[in-house]
């Protein structure tokens, strides 16, 4: 029986008693994954044993980077996105019954998986249906407030009332200003079983020779991801210098093609994608808040493309704007002549101090 020596607690941990620890990401384009993957990381170096549940493309990128530990498929919610942004809500309102009855289906898919497969503790990014009264349950979401126009009084109750069934909740932002996620991840009252973790990035900044003018990183539910990549596609091509495209496609085998200044592949793993953003001038993404944690981290200039018609990355977008750090427009306005304007624009600037320790969140399941 292999012993080893753990770093938290200077004692000895049979490998055969790890707790297992059940990680399940929400999938909804990819940064609900992508943000798991530091907390994966950390349990692991804590001596936990994580294991993974999500559907779609959440689940194959983590079974990608993560090839030797246990992986499950949960009911999907099968969200997507209305082809015009004025539809968004109405698409979310039209599509619940499903997404309800998918939650249905994963409480029992879950309950089943503890059971027989011995699972200790859960952490859910904002899968909605993962909570369990008999073991230590973690909720992780930015969005303590969720913004849905002249419904986010309710959509933002609802939300809240969720969370208060778990253990505890944890916000990856700081929890005083500066911060990332703004009235997103803040209440005007302090919640009990709420901590603020600071913000989660698979990557690290390195000083490595620049390869790429422009980097286009693409994600997100279908029809928008796909809109994204052809208009992007189509502008880029103009640009006089490299270029590359990262298409959020995680398919059975990576793919990479050249067209003219364009390189494009369907997938990065996690040590390609951290050294392209290090390569890169400027990235153009979405404004989805895992991707702004990646570039606060880096200390990137970049430019935002907020899903048409959803109101959280509009509003993340905006802000960052009205900050004079990250330029955007909306998606039909893009051309490329829009990235001129990034020179006035500071991009992210150093973060605040994170002293905040993930293995010490753990304590949670012991």
């Amino acid at each position: 029986m292999e012993k080893f020596k753990s770093a938290k607690f200077n004692t000895f941990v049979i490998m055969s008693e790890k707790k297992r620890i059940l990680v399940a990401p929400l999938n909804w384009g990819l940064g609900h994954s992508t943000r798991c993957i530091p907390i994966i990381h950390a349990l692991q170096d804590e001596f936990y044993e994580p294991v993974i549940a999500s559907d779609g493309i959440a689940l194959e990128l983590l079974r990608k980077e993560f090839p030797d530990l246990e992986a499950y498929e949960l009911p999907s919610y099968d969200i997507e996105y209305a082809k015009k942004g004025k539809n968004f809500k109405l698409k979310m309102i039209w599509d619940s019954p499903k997404m309800l009855a998918a939650i249905t289906k994963e409480r029992k898919a879950v309950e089943k998986l503890v059971e027989e497969k011995n699972i200790h503790g859960i952490i859910s990014d904002n899968r909605l249906g993962i909570q369990l009264k008999k073991i230590p349950c973690v909720f992780i979401t930015h969005q303590l407030n969720v913004l849905t126009g002249n419904t986010t009084w309710l959509s933002s109750k609802i939300h809240q009332n969720i969370i208060k069934r778990y253990d505890e909740c944890w916000v990856p932002d700081f929890k005083d200003k500066p911060n990332l996620s703004g009235k997103l991840g803040h209440l005007k009252k302090d919640k009990k079983n709420i901590k603020y973790i600071g913000p989660l990035s698979r990557i690290a900044k390195k000083k490595i020779p620049k390869a790429y003018d422009i980097m286009g990183l693409i994600s997100g539910p279908e029809p928008q991801r796909t809109m994204l990549e052809e208009l992007l596609i189509e502008e880029l091509k103009k640009h006089s210098g490299k270029v590359l495209i990262v298409r959020g496609k995680i398919e059975k085998e990576q793919t990479r093609k050249e067209d003219d200044n364009l390189v494009i592949y369907n997938y990065m793993t996690k040590e390609q994608l951290e050294e392209a953003f290090n390569q890169s001038d400027i990235v153009i993404s979405r404004s989805g808040y895992t991707t702004i944690m990646d570039l606060a981290k880096l200390e990137k200039k970049a430019f935002f493309i907020p899903t048409p018609g959803q109101y959280e990355q509009v509003y993340l977008a905006k802000r960052l704007k009205k900050k004079g750090m990250i330029p955007y427009c909306k998606q039909e306005d893009f051309r490329l002549k829009k990235l001129d304007s990034i020179d006035v624009y500071n991009g992210f600037t150093v973060l605040p101090e994170n002293n905040n320790q993930l293995a010490d969140l753990f304590t949670i399941f012991d």
